[in-house]
């Protein structure tokens, strides 16, 4: 080789290099060991992405949540795991699709239903939270956790979040429902309960009808059936009785592992959720912490203190949300006040899509999902999973800035693992990313290639973004059946994922996302690029099946029905009660 022809070539070297030596110096330049990042994570619960003033939203203030866009980077292409609450939650903190750890519903079964259910995010998966305890962090949940409680006993406290890497807990284990509020109709409809207690009576009535004429020899009655009689009476006893004492077991207020309200007081919760916030930063301002704020807002029944109800103009919906948004400038004016601004990684989001159905058939109380078609529940429909994404670190990462390239909401899992400065996992499949690089800049793409959206444990849509045209592309294999003109299943309180209320596409629907986001124009089946374009998506989804192994179903039968064993109480069972 000529000697100019080596130096061309040295030359071409350092060039390829250079991105390399720009990231690794990128991460040198993070806060090393003793001045290791805080962490606030902020989680929305129902939020659509057009419900926020910084993603579209003109008619609904949101000045703190858009301040922190302007201050950080807005991630326009941000994907939950899953259309719905448990799933989506086990995948954010696990990094791990839901498929993977059993945290995926079938039948009806779609989230945890109970407090006092078996089924939660296994003991064996491991959080963020735990990998940063054991790097030093203090850490902490305030608001939902609906990831389970407990297996066996009502105090072994398996699926806790204290026993998965958090120090603190103030929250409520479940979820927020209607029969949190006394003044809303049942989450789980009063006809039920009613139907239940009806059918009960009856089996009660016939199976005393039965016994006095068994034992008065009036007429011969096989004992089986006065077995069966009596178990059936007892069956609907015990769901009118589940179902009667909804609001005092479900709607319960926990501080680490003693039940403080039971039932919870909807009317303090916004300011003990931000009081205990504020304590949690004040308490370890010295760091590091890892702090995970899990709103009750905006999940029905929209539930908004008097200050701000009746101020927005969509009616307790915009309440609610502007309600939130408050809360969370409560949050980083303490951030501020302790002047931990400029070493605080800040992360908000929606856990899904805005919920479409149920909203008491008011225009003005149903979420808003922008321009994207679907919402809560609706499996691969885009409305469903695309949430709002934001990420605020001054002087570490840019300002007033946006990443359109795919992004999951799994992705936190890696990022905050190592800026925390520890390992991901090596025995098992992590299937988020690490941000930084892609938000600060150093590398165009995403490490996404395909992302996998199942509703229930069915897989109803893929995504490929193809990097060389820059294009997203999305195959559909199942789509929820609306009625027609709707953009919902208004006749129930979710879509279904699989049976006659579903339409199975036998050509598989193919939409270029990047210039059809309402997914209203799937392209012809009947082309060459067509069937390239599906052959590809098939191999992804081949290999990506390829990766799953079978694990105990969480949200499964009897592992997501109450059982009174489980049942969390703070008085004497079953009238639980209590106010510390």
């Amino acid at each position: 080789m000529r000697r100019a022809d080596r130096q061309s070539s040295d030359t071409l070297n350092v060039m390829d290099t250079l991105p390399f030596l720009l990231y690794f110096l990128l991460i040198c330049s993070y806060p090393t060991n003793g001045h290791k990042p805080n962490i606030l994570l902020i989680m929305a619960d129902d939020l659509g992405i057009g419900d926020v003033g910084c993603f579209g939203n003109n008619t609904i203030r949101t000045p703190n949540i858009d301040r922190l866009a302007k201050e950080g980077v807005k991630l326009t292409h941000h994907i939950a795991a899953a259309p719905l609450c448990s799933p989506s939650r086990s995948a954010f903190l696990t990094g791990r699709y839901p498929i993977r750890t059993g945290m995926t519903g079938h039948s009806g079964y779609e989230v945890l239903m109970w407090n006092a259910a078996s089924g939660g995010l296994p003991s064996n998966e491991t959080t963020f939270a735990k990998i940063l305890k054991q790097q030093g962090y203090s850490t902490g949940i305030i608001g939902k956790w609906h990831l389970g409680m407990n297996c066996e006993s009502r105090n072994d406290f398996c699926h806790h979040p204290l026993n998965h890497g958090f120090d603190y807990f103030f929250g409520t284990p479940f979820t927020l429902v209607n029969d949190c509020e006394v003044t809303r109709p049942s989450e789980l409809q009063l006809n039920i309960r009613q139907q239940l207690h009806f059918y009960a009576q009856i089996f009660a009535i016939t199976v005393l009808t039965l016994l006095v004429i068994k034992l008065l020899h009036l007429i011969v009655i096989p004992w089986k059936l006065f077995i069966f009689a009596f178990l059936a009476s007892i069956f609907f006893l015990y769901w009118y009785v589940a179902l009667a004492f909804l609001p005092h077991w479900n709607c319960i207020l926990m501080r680490n592992f003693d039940i403080v309200e039971q039932p919870m007081d909807l009317e303090l919760k916004v300011s003990q959720i931000v009081e205990e916030a504020k304590a949690f930063i004040t308490r370890n301002k010295n760091g590091p912490f890892l702090l995970f704020v899990s709103f009750l807002h905006i999940h029905t029944p929209h539930y908004t203190t008097k200050r701000f109800k009746g101020t927005s103009k969509h009616d307790l919906y915009g309440d609610n949300i502007e309600e939130m948004d408050w809360m969370v400038g409560e949050i980083l004016e303490a951030i501020d006040k302790e002047g931990l601004v400029n070493n605080t990684f800040t992360y908000f989001t929606s856990d899904h899509g805005a919920y479409l159905e149920g909203m008491e058939g008011s225009p003005h109380l149903k979420g808003h999902n922008g321009i994207y078609r679907g919402g809560k529940g609706m499996g691969g429909l885009e409305g469903g999973i695309r949430v709002p994404g934001i990420l605020r670190w001054p002087g570490i990462l840019p300002t007033n800035t946006s990443v359109d390239t795919p992004t999951s909401l799994m992705d936190i899992f890696t990022t905050v693992t190592k800026l925390g400065g520890g390992t991901l996992p090596q025995d098992r499949i992590i299937d988020g990313k690490d941000l930084m690089p892609l938000v600060q800049g150093t590398v165009p793409n995403s490490e996404h290639e395909f992302m996998f959206h199942y509703c229930d444990d069915f897989l109803h849509a893929v995504r490929w973004h193809d990097t060389s045209s820059k294009t997203t592309w999305k195959v559909h294999y199942i789509s929820p059946k609306f009625p027609e003109g709707a953009n919902a299943c208004y006749d129930s309180r979710f879509c279904s994922c699989t049976g006659q209320n579903v339409i199975y596409h036998i050509s598989p629907l193919l939409f270029n996302l990047s210039n059809d986001p309402f997914e209203a124009n799937p392209l012809p089946s009947d082309s060459v690029f067509y069937r390239q374009m599906l052959q590809k998506t098939q191999l992804a989804v081949a290999h990506h099946t390829s990766t799953l192994h079978p694990v105990p179903q969480q949200l499964y039968g009897l592992k997501n029905i109450w059982d009174p064993r489980l049942q969390p109480c703070c008085g004497s069972f079953p009238l639980c009660w209590c106010n510390k």
